[in-house]
């Protein structure tokens, strides 16, 4: 497993057990660390979700450098709370999904929400504000990053490219010329 996934199954005790007070520190001390980096921290219901089709989820979300953990709501309340990520309601189910990218996080959500139903976006946290499923909508359909710095480079080569064209066009007339 990632380095969270890993870590965080380090300390999550075996089904049926209880977790000490040490466990759920732990859980919140990274979850915090984790949360405080974090540029979109993005809650979802996710009942009913198939143990392949979660694994897709993390999957996609890997590819994306973007992380998934099913976490107990008061745990996260409190991870979040220590981050300094207040206003996030949290109910019922909750599965988080969070990154640096707050475009690649709202991607990986949005797009595994239109493909399966049975995950539900409710809340959000995104560049320091409480947010909502539409605005993580909005934020999914913005280019990446990828994207973006290939738009970048293609409006730098532009004057060079026009350029170029012109110094052909004057040699070639310059040959006709002569």
């Amino acid at each position: 497993p990632s380095g969270l996934m890993h870590s965080l199954l380090e300390i999550l005790p075996l089904e049926g057990e209880e977790m000490t007070r040490t466990e759920k520190q732990a859980i919140v001390d990274t979850l915090t660390t984790e949360f405080n980096d974090a540029q979109a921290i993005i809650a979802c219901d996710f009942k009913g979700i198939s143990v392949s089709e979660l694994e897709a989820l993390r999957n996609a979300a890997k590819a994306a450098e973007v992380k998934v953990q099913v976490v107990k709501n008061k745990l996260a309340a409190i991870a979040l709370k220590n981050a300094n990520c207040e206003g996030l309601e949290l109910k019922e189910n909750n599965i988080f999904i969070w990154g640096n990218d707050p475009v690649g996080a709202s991607k990986v959500s949005s797009n595994y929400a239109k493909d399966n139903e049975k995950l539900v976006i409710k809340t959000a946290f995104i560049d320091g504000e409480p947010a909502d499923a539409a605005r993580v909508a909005a934020f999914a359909a913005l280019p990446g990053r990828e994207e973006l710095l290939g738009m970048l480079a293609s409006v730098w080569m532009g004057p060079v490219r026009n350029f170029t064209i012109g110094l052909d066009a004057l040699k070639r007339k310059k040959e006709e010329e002569a």
